[in-house]
């Protein structure tokens, strides 16, 4: 039990010698540690801010509108079809013409499904399709 005391006040005294301020002569370098981990902290924050997918890309509009026309391609419900999509601020907008009502639906669907989607106006019309 006394050895279990002294630890317990040896380590005491040890690490209020390591909490002194970094002005008052503490180890070196300790100010520029500090200063690194703030800089890395604020990157992390303007990352976060920007947005990551889960494969750790940024998550910009011009992503997500080439990972939305990627979706229709292959899409038989979006054969003949003609839409355009803009993305601004996360919120993608699709425009043109589908075949069917089942295509329109599908195209929303497929955007809504992209990660960083906040939100899919929809503008496409239902028209003949493209010869």
């Amino acid at each position: 039990m006394k050895a279990f005391l002294g630890s317990v006040v040896c380590a005491i005294a040890m690490t209020g010698l390591s909490a002194a301020p970094v002005g008052a002569g503490a180890l070196p370098g300790a100010q520029s540690v500090t200063e690194k981990t703030k800089q890395g902290a604020e990157k992390v924050v303007d990352k976060t801010k920007e947005g990551l997918s889960k494969t750790g890309e940024v998550i910009t509009d011009t992503w997500i509108t080439t990972r939305v026309k990627s979706k229709f391609v292959g899409e038989d419900l979006l054969k003949g079809s003609d839409i355009s999509v803009e993305t601004t601020d996360h919120v993608v907008t699709l425009t043109g013409t589908v075949t069917s009502a089942a295509g329109r639906a599908r195209a929303v669907k497929e955007a809504r499904e992209v990660e960083g989607v906040h939100r899919v106006v929809n503008r496409v019309t239902i028209g003949p399709k493209k010869g």
